[in-house]
């Protein structure tokens, strides 16, 4: 089945809000709603919409407030959000963009526009995770890449040091320390193996280590 795209809706009055819940939901969305800026917040730990449709004026939190706490959290500034309002003035467009509104839609709001406007929202959202994804790979390996070159420096001096010191060793010497010489060899392996995994990663896949970090995944 798939996913269907969510929307959350903040609007204080109960009509209206009756009303665009049925309307998006007909239109295949899955919609929650909220009745001001504090209760979508709270909505939101649990909730990621792809869309936020909010009224300007609400009581408590209004939609201004609302969508300063959004494009103020990095965990929530790629929503798209729009502003419902009976508000016409420039000056009022103004003001609504400076706290980072995305998009302004004035009441009453005609049904097709609305939809319209949404599918937008939810092209350009998915189109920003999609680069935040590419960014944080391309992070990822030139931090990898980065790391496998500064190990492998000092990697290679240790295996010259002790290429050198078995070829200097006494035979009797070399003979007692047979098994300590194959041990670091064996580790020298196994880290060289590791720093060209890092230097070259291509795709990399980030995995739950634990339930507090995670860890670059090697095959």
């Amino acid at each position: 089945m798939i996913e269907k795209d969510k929307i959350l809706v903040v609007e204080d009055e109960r009509d209206t809000r009756f009303i665009l819940e049925k309307l998006l939901t007909k239109n295949n969305f899955e919609v929650i709603t909220a009745n001001n800026g504090q209760e979508a917040l709270k909505l939101l730990e649990t909730y990621t919409p792809k869309v936020i449709l909010a009224d300007w004026t609400m009581p408590i939190m209004d939609g201004l407030q609302l969508c300063n706490h959004i494009k103020s959290s990095e965990k929530l500034k790629l929503i798209y959000y729009i502003i419902l309002t009976a508000r016409t003035s420039l000056r009022d467009r103004v003001t609504g963009l400076d706290v980072g509104a995305d998009d302004f839609l004035m009441k009453p709001i005609e049904n097709q526009e609305l939809i319209a406007r949404i599918k937008s929202g939810i092209r350009i959202f998915n189109l920003q995770k999609e680069l935040k994804a590419i960014e944080h790979s391309k992070a990822v390996v030139e931090l990898a890449c980065t790391i496998g070159h500064k190990i492998n420096n000092p990697l290679s001096s240790l295996k010259i040091a002790m290429d050198n010191l078995q070829e200097t060793l006494p035979v009797e010497s070399s003979e007692n320390t047979e098994e300590d010489f194959l041990i670091i060899q064996q580790a020298i392996e196994r880290i060289q193996t590791f720093v060209h995994q890092l230097t070259h990663l291509e795709n990399p896949e980030i995995i739950n280590y634990t339930d507090e970090s995670k860890m670059i995944k090697f095959d």
